[in-house]
């Protein structure tokens, strides 16, 4: 593709403007509607039966919510490896099911449903404290992750300010992560160990196409030196990477596409629910690079140390 010329670092505002709006979006809509969280950072109990025949789903449901008491459920159909069908219940909350809710469950639902011989496959109660703390440990990871991102964007770019482009680079990181957030929180979906996956994969992937465009900025730094503005620099690292990471993006996007595509086909939920958000995430992750991280470094450039190469005017090729 032809190198092209877009003013990237001449509308940095209005990408400052955009991602603060979408922030806000989102931090509003939270506080609206409430976060849902799954099982394993909530705590209670994952119930997986096993059944015949045709069902149908909404009386089920009705039923189970009836025999439990709790309203609060999700429910996800599936087979296991036999092939056979599946029914897995979610009961988030502080309370476990005991062996006698699960006794009264089944004779319940094979009451109500005798065709359809209603068995359990599996059942997991989780303490309400165990989860606070795996979802806890899991923050922590997120933080570990970004630190030592930053740590090796420092080093690896330190002959043009190692530090600056390291910390501007874990603020993308942020918005990356609190877009993907966003779409779990958009779309009512719990937040499980999904989340994190996602969010980790996230970093390894937005900080790639960071390091890209720093390695050419780094590049064209030994070329033009002072010659050249930071702004004008950057905006020609940038275009000079822009179709790399696009075509990268669009690549990954469309296998992503195809994934939930299935995924909402067979109705496998735990696909589709990593899947979806990393789509997203992929998307912020090139316009957070883009927009974002080399924007900022610009600024803090411009501000701390940069002015006299900022005065200069660009130096004419023949």
């Amino acid at each position: 593709m032809k190198t092209p010329n877009i003013n990237f670092v001449g509308n940095r505002k209005k990408y400052y403007i955009f991602s603060c709006c979408l922030i806000a979006f989102v931090l509003i809509y939270a506080a609206i509607f409430g976060v849902s969280m799954d099982v394993e950072f909530k705590g209670g109990a994952m119930l997986t039966l096993g059944y015949q025949g045709e069902v149908s789903l909404d009386a089920v449901q009705t039923t189970v919510k009836d025999s439990v008491g709790q309203r609060n459920l999700t429910f996800q159909t599936g087979t296991d490896i036999a092939g056979n069908q599946t029914l897995t219940i979610t009961l988030p909350g502080t309370e476990t099911l005991s062996t006698e809710q699960l006794d009264g469950l089944l004779t319940t639902l094979n009451s109500a449903y005798p065709d359809n011989a209603f068995t359990q496959n599996s059942v997991s109660n989780v303490n309400p404290t165990i989860g606070r703390e795996f979802f806890i440990k899991s923050l922590v990871a997120v933080a570990a992750a970004c630190l030592l991102i930053l740590v090796y964007v420092a080093i690896r770019f330190r002959k043009i300010g190692g530090w600056p482009a390291g910390a501007m680079a874990v603020v993308a990181l942020l918005h990356d992560m609190f877009v993907v957030f966003g779409v779990f929180v958009v779309f009512r979906i719990p937040l499980n160990g999904n989340f994190i996956a996602a969010m980790l994969t996230i970093l390894g992937y937005s900080i790639n196409d960071t390091v890209v465009i720093y390695d050419r900025v780094r590049e064209n730094t030994s070329l033009y030196g002072k010659k050249m503005p930071i702004a004008q620099l950057v905006n020609l690292s940038i275009n000079q990477s822009f179709s790399r990471s696009l075509m990268t993006t669009v690549t990954t996007c469309l296998a992503l596409g195809v994934v939930c595509v299935v995924a909402a086909v067979y109705k496998l939920e735990s696909i589709y629910t990593f899947a979806m958000p990393l789509m997203f995430g992929m998307v912020s992750g090139v316009y957070s690079t883009i927009c974002i991280a080399t924007q900022l470094w610009v600024d803090w450039q411009e501000h701390h140390g940069s002015g006299k190469a900022k005065a200069k005017p660009a130096a004419k090729r023949a």
